[in-house]
């Protein structure tokens, strides 16, 4: 029989796997400590679950309009307006299944078949894989240590070409945690306005920021960056709703039809239930979420400190999101009972098998000789963890 080439060129999450490999082991009794997970280890606010119940008994149980309940797109809206300063309508918001979702509609929405995408390494896993389901082609611009991992307009420039047709950018940063400066934007900013370039900001961990650093849409600088920027978001991240799935997008009024449109004929509406629950998380009391911050930059300085203490490894401090990115390059090429550790997915296999921790190797990234660890995970788990990790590069030679 024959597939679909396109969908068979697509490959598993690597996040996704490690995290259920890690839960298989754990199921058959292994002490497993798992750093794989991309999702807040918190439970939903208990406002938010009861936002839920009451949306049940009320019955707002059918199908709602395609591009999602009113009152949720106004308080998207008044989100926006109220922390960065951006004006947006109803019909330039659409409601989705999950901020993959929204990144899907996008995608679609945007590209034909041959148009390049710029996507700065590393990068989050999932994004090539919708290029490519979308007919698009991946353009990968790497970034360095030196520079926080972060890209700037003059990496940019040396990749455009007459086919590019939009750029990637992920402010908090999945995976490296890093958050770009107002300065930083700007550049780009400009750059693609000179290009015509769309730009794609994933502004998911938007919330989830620290020592001061405030979060900046490319949509803020002005009326050209915002016609050309699709902001995508959702409530997973900073509402600990990941099961609940629902993200949305802002952009143009035009784009936010075709996207309407294609959202009506795969998906219908978004779950009835969780939007209201998502309205809630939106519009209700904000103190869940400044608890968690609070106890997820804790997590983020002791991690840090752990990771830097290892003699072989070493890390950028995070400023938002919950990842820390490692650097490995100081242990590839040595050894552990004979095996070469040629590579970052040998480290992972290798630890895992005989330290029962689970990171996620670097390669599904874009990305060598570097770990994800998430520190959504509790302070006991992460002492552990690092305790492990220590152990383990300490034995190879």
């Amino acid at each position: 029989m024959k597939y679909s080439q396109r969908a068979l060129s697509i490959s598993a999450s690597p996040t996704l796997a490690i995290d259920a490999l890690a839960k298989k082991l754990k199921e058959s009794g292994e002490n497993v400590i798992g750093f794989g997970a991309g999702e807040p280890d918190f439970d939903t606010p208990e406002n938010i679950k009861y936002a839920a119940i009451a949306a049940i008994v009320k019955g707002y149980t059918k199908y709602t309009p395609v591009a999602g309940i009113a009152c949720l797109k106004e308080a998207v809206a008044k989100y926006y307006n109220e922390n960065y300063g951006i004006s947006y309508s109803a019909d330039e918001i659409v409601i989705s299944n999950g901020a993959k979702h929204s990144l899907m509609n996008v995608f679609f929405a945007l590209l034909n078949e041959g148009d390049e995408v710029l996507l700065p390494s590393p990068y989050w896993v999932t994004y090539p894989e919708l290029i490519k389901l979308a007919g698009g082609k991946v353009v990968v611009v790497p970034t360095q240590k030196e520079s926080n991992y972060k890209v700037s307009g003059r990496d940019l420039q040396k990749y455009i070409t007459s086919k590019t047709k939009t750029l990637v950018l992920n402010s908090p940063s999945n995976p490296t945690g890093m958050v770009y400066t107002y300065e930083e934007l700007k550049e780009i900013v400009e750059l693609c306005i000179q290009n015509e370039i769309f730009i794609i900001s994933d502004e998911i961990y938007d919330k989830l920021i620290y020592d001061g650093q405030k979060h900046i849409s490319p949509a803020s600088f002005g009326e050209k960056a915002k016609e050309l920027t699709i902001i995508v978001n959702g409530v997973s991240k900073s509402y600990a709703m990941t099961g609940w799935r629902i993200g949305y997008t802002l952009s143009n009024r035009e784009l936010a039809k075709i996207m309407t449109n294609l959202q009506s004929h795969t998906t219908s509406n978004p779950n009835s239930i969780a939007q209201y629950a998502a309205y809630e998380a939106l519009s209700g009391p904000q103190e869940s979420l400044k608890k968690m911050v609070e106890e997820f930059a804790k997590r983020r300085d002791l991690i840090y400190e752990l990771v830097n203490e290892i003699e072989g490894l070493s890390s950028v401090k995070p400023q938002g999101a919950f990842y820390i990115w490692v650097d490995l390059s100081g242990v590839i090429g040595k050894s552990f009972n004979g095996k070469v550790i040629d590579s970052a997915n040998t480290f992972a296999k290798l630890l895992l098998e005989n330290e029962k921790v689970a990171v996620v190797p670097s390669e599904g990234f874009g990305m060598e000789n570097h770990m994800r660890l998430s520190y959504a995970t509790s302070v006991q788990n992460i002492k552990e963890g690092l305790a492990r990790i220590k152990r383990f590069v300490e034995k190879l030679k």
